[in-house]
C-alpha cells in the first residue's frame, strides 16, 4: 500500500528551517522576507514552514524565541550589586551579539521593526513580554519600566551602529572597551 500525503521532513529540517529564516530576516526585515524564500533556501516546499510554524508571523517569533533568551541574559542579576550587574549585562549582550544565530535575529528584528508595523508591533509585544518584564524585576522604582526600555533601547542602539551601520569606531572596540564605556550608563538606569 502506499502512502499519501506530504513527506515529512527530516528530523532537523525545522532547525534549518529556523537558521534560514534568521539569515533572512536579518538580511532583508520583516516584509521582504517570503516563506518561499526561505523554503526555497532549505529545499522543502513552503507548506512546510506552514505547517511547522502556522504563518510568517510565526515563523519569526519562533526564530525570536529560539534564539533570545532574556532569562539567560538577564537573569540571576537580583543579588548582584548595580555596577556588577550593569557589567553583566552589557558583556552578556556583547557575546550574545558575536554569535551568528543571535546576531541575525537581533537584526532581523531592527530592520524588520523600521520596516514593517506588523513586526514592529511583534517587536514590542516580544521586549514587553521578555525583556522588559526580566529588567523590570531587576528596578525597583516606579518608573522601572521606563528605565527599563531604555536599556534596551541602549543595546539595541549598540546592535545597529556595529552591525547594520558599521560604525568604525563602534565596530573597532573591543568588547571590555563597550562594556567599561556602557556599564555606567546601564547603571545608572539601574539605580
Amino acid at each position: 500500500m502506499s502512502r499519501t500525503g506530504r513527506r515529512p521532513g527530516a528530523p532537523d529540517t525545522r532547525e534549518d528551517i529556523l537558521a534560514a529564516a534568521r539569515r533572512a530576516f536579518a538580511a532583508r526585515g520583516y516584509e521582504a522576507t517570503s516563506l518561499r524564500s526561505i523554503a526555497k533556501q532549505v529545499h522543502v516546499d513552503p507548506a512546510l514552514l506552514v505547517h511547522y510554524f502556522g504563518s510568517k508571523d510565526g515563523l519569526f517569533l519562533a526564530a525570536l524565541e529560539v534564539t533570545i533568551g532574556p532569562s539567560g541574559l538577564f537573569g540571576d542579576l537580583d543579588a548582584l550589586e548595580v555596577p556588577e550587574a550593569a557589567e553583566l549585562i552589557v558583556g552578556r549582550y556583547l557575546l550574545m551579539l558575536d554569535q551568528e544565530p543571535t546576531r541575525d535575529v537581533v537584526l532581523g528584528l531592527v530592520r524588520s521593526a523600521v520596516s514593517s508595523e506588523r513586526a514592529a508591533t511583534m517587536l514590542r509585544e516580544f521586549l514587553t513580554k521578555e525583556m522588559l518584564t526580566s529588567l523590570s524585576s531587576l528596578i525597583d522604582r516606579p518608573d522601572g519600566q521606563l528605565r527599563a526600555s531604555l536599556v534596551v533601547a541602549q543595546l539595541i542602539g549598540i546592535a545597529m551602529l556595529r552591525h547594520v551601520v558599521r560604525s568604525d569606531a563602534v565596530v573597532r572596540a573591543s568588547n571590555d572597551d563597550l562594556v567599561s564605556l556602557v556599564a555606567p550608563v546601564i547603571e545608572g538606569y539601574l539605580r
